[in-house]
């Protein structure tokens, strides 16, 4: 079963070094803007499905928008939301299979994690971390909260 996971806002890990060597790769971490939502949800809804692309659509719908892509060779690989879902709440992210297990994800998530900091946040709320816990726990310091699922969830039309 998937749980929540609560991020420490005011003690994250600094993103500069991170997006410093995501640009001596040519890969930039950028918010997106109104112009580029059309190619950002495609890339969203070809890969990780229509489910995560509607809660990208959500996060587009704001100004500034609250979702981050990563971009090489003008090309979307990746991608990050906070306050799609609810408020307070990061995600989803999903990185393209051909540049996961670098910095591309960490870069997502800390862009992320600091402009909900920015706005005031002093936790974030990871929802459904299914299988990537490790990866919140090790990168931010999230730990599970309990008897979370299915939280903000509960309201899913069943398949």
């Amino acid at each position: 079963m998937a749980h929540d996971l609560l991020a420490r806002l005011w003690k994250l890990p600094d993103k500069a070094p991170v997006l410093a060597r995501l640009r001596e790769q040519d890969i930039r971490i950028k918010r997106v803007i109104a112009p580029d939502r059309g190619r950002v949800l495609q890339f969203v809804e070809e890969r990780f499905g229509a489910g995560w692309m509607h809660e990208c659509e959500a996060a587009l719908s704001t100004v500034p928008s609250t979702c981050y892509i990563a971009v090489k060779d003008k090309q979307v690989i990746g991608f990050a939301c906070f306050e799609a879902t609810a408020k307070d709440y990061f995600g989803p992210i999903g990185v393209d299979e051909a540049f996961r297990g670098g910095d591309v994800g960490t870069g997502l998530l800390l862009s992320c994690l600091h402009s909900m900091w920015e706005m005031g946040y002093a936790y974030a709320v990871i929802g459904w971390a299914d299988g990537a816990a490790a990866f919140y726990e090790k990168t931010v310091g999230a730990t599970v909260i309990p008897d979370s699922h299915p939280a903000a969830y509960q309201n899913l039309i069943s398949k």
